[in-house]
């Protein structure tokens, strides 16, 4: 992925006002104003405490979407910033694991929305639906999301991104190798019985956690990730002392590194780098491999 300039330089005439955010200063008697040029920034500039927090700086609002309105997926929950002053966002869909339902992972749901993105978390056709088939679904979510939901207008259709724990976690891998135009894949202690995701060209933050019995990470998330091509943008975290269900209940780690992958590739935005590059660590840790630089 090629990133965007994050500034330009733009001139301002007397009279003439800047951009929000724009920075002026005085080249040869000229006021020269540093614009942001990635038009998909959304947010103040990113802190660890901001990006650790239980809510971000967006004012969110959500609506549940009933199972008789959709086809494709068993309907959901959409969780999305209730002001368009900043322009529209990007869209995520996440999925729940096996024999689950959407509220598994409905913490998710809030978390991402108050950074800045429109989010549905689903509930699945059955709930024994297998990783290829929840994939599949994920795809439904973000073309009604996109194409007749309320909230369609607030979405940027370029700019989406599939999410999912267990099962789901593996229907986001699906979904990516599936929609290669999806900008960001992260699947959550996935479980799947494809190993080779050497097609997938959407990057991909896989999350594995230490003691998962369900989904080994030695047999599920470090193939996932180790069969991902070598020039994707591709991450891979496993938790520390963590079992299979960690990302289904409020986790910091979790929270920290998906809004931070999101931010990057979904926003493009660069501010989100440094959370990523150099590789982070740290006690909730145990591992971390990834592509970086991004930029």
């Amino acid at each position: 992925m090629v990133a965007r300039p994050l500034l330009a330089l733009a001139l301002v005439g007397t009279g003439t006002l800047a951009a929000p955010g724009a920075t002026a200063a005085a080249v040869d008697g000229r006021t020269v104003t540093a614009v942001a040029a990635n038009p998909y920034e959304r947010g103040p500039a990113p802190t660890v405490s901001s990006i650790e927090a239980s809510r971000g700086p967006f004012a969110i609002a959500q609506s549940t979407v009933a199972a008789s309105a959709v086809s494709g997926f068993r309907g959901g929950t959409v969780y999305y910033p209730t002001s368009t002053a900043e322009g529209t966002f990007g869209a995520v869909a996440i999925s729940p694991g096996y024999t689950a339902s959407q509220s598994s992972v409905a913490w998710l749901g809030p978390r991402l929305a108050s950074q800045g993105f429109v989010v549905i978390t689903i509930d699945t056709l059955s709930v024994y639906d297998q990783p290829a088939s929840r994939g599949t679904q994920l795809l439904a979510a973000l073309d009604y999301l996109t194409g007749s939901s309320a909230v369609r207008t607030r979405i940027d259709r370029n700019r989406l991104a599939v999410m999912g724990h267990s099962m789901g976690g593996g229907g986001s891998l699906s979904a990516a190798n599936t929609r290669p135009a999806l900008q960001a894949a992260i699947p959550l202690t996935g479980w799947h019985t494809v190993k080779n995701w050497s097609s997938v060209r959407v990057p991909t933050l896989v999350v594995g956690a230490e003691n998962d019995s369900t989904a080994p990470v030695s047999s599920h998330s470090e193939p996932f990730y180790t069969s991902l091509p070598a020039s994707l943008d591709k991450a891979y975290l496993e938790l520390n002392a963590a079992g299979h269900s960690a990302p289904t209940s409020a986790n910091v780690t979790v929270a920290k590194y998906s809004i931070s992958w999101l931010k990057r590739f979904v926003d493009d935005d660069t501010r989100y780098d440094q959370f990523l590059c150099p590789a982070p660590r740290g006690s909730a840790i145990e591992e971390y491999r990834d592509t970086c630089p991004h930029s």
